[in-house]
């Protein structure tokens, strides 16, 4: 789907009807993103399609968190909702929220709400593709869970070594976070993102919250005691 205000105005309303969902009965909207440029399309659609000013995660608005980042502008918003989630739905947890998207992400939440940063790597896909683009010989493969390690065909071989790869440097992340920001101790570890029902039964996340941004966009709201436009 394109970037303009029209398809995305038109596609939800679609997408709401198709639901059986009046648009017309929709009175509040939250949306968080780290492209500028959607944030634009995104608020214009809400205006235009909904008669409603959106509440937008940005830098500014309250989020109930102590961010220890250099420079907090620098962590993205999808990020912050995650931990706004994390610390509403787990209360007087240590966390470790790991984002399987478009990116990895891995990020630390002490109990009182302090945001200590984060890692990000490479997610799945944005793996495959780099093979695929990056040699004469490696194509696109189906990104899925293996039992073994070796492959037998170059496509095996290639779904191996994303799996097995991901599930190792994530092991090998989160001992370090929980070394260096949690002496040791054990943290509540949240999965979330597209990519996360790919490690069920790895026993390396404590829970899989596949809507986390949006039950952190929805605190997040209701935080601001945003008040829309209709």
């Amino acid at each position: 789907m394109g970037s303009s205000s029209d398809e995305f105005g038109l596609f939800f309303r679609s997408v709401l009807q198709e639901n059986g969902i009046d648009p017309n009965q929709v009175s509040r909207i939250a949306l968080c993103s780290v492209v500028p440029e959607m944030v634009y399309a995104l608020s214009a659609a809400c205006q235009k399609y909904f008669g409603i000013r959106p509440f937008i995660l940005q830098a500014g608005v309250k989020t109930g968190l102590k961010i220890q980042y250099r420079n907090p502008l620098e962590v993205g918003t999808d990020r912050i909702a995650n931990a706004i989630a994390g610390v509403n739905l787990f209360p007087g947890e240590d966390l470790i929220i790991v984002d399987l998207g478009t990116a990895t992400t891995l990020c630390a939440v002490r109990k009182d709400h302090t945001y200590m940063g984060g890692v990000i790597l490479p997610g799945l896909r944005m793996s495959m593709q780099a093979l695929e683009s990056g040699t004469s010989k490696l194509g696109s493969v189906e990104i899925e869970r293996k039992d073994t390690c070796l492959g037998r065909t170059t496509a095996e071989s290639i779904q191996s070594g994303l799996f097995f790869g991901h599930l190792g440097a994530l092991q090998e992340i989160m001992h370090r976070i929980t070394q260096e920001e949690f002496s040791g101790q054990p943290s509540k570890v949240i999965a979330t993102g597209g990519f996360a029902t790919l490690f069920d039964g790895t026993q390396l996340f404590d829970q899989v919250a596949p809507d986390l941004v949006l039950h952190g966009l929805l605190a997040a709201l209701e935080l601001n005691d945003a008040k829309q436009e209709v």
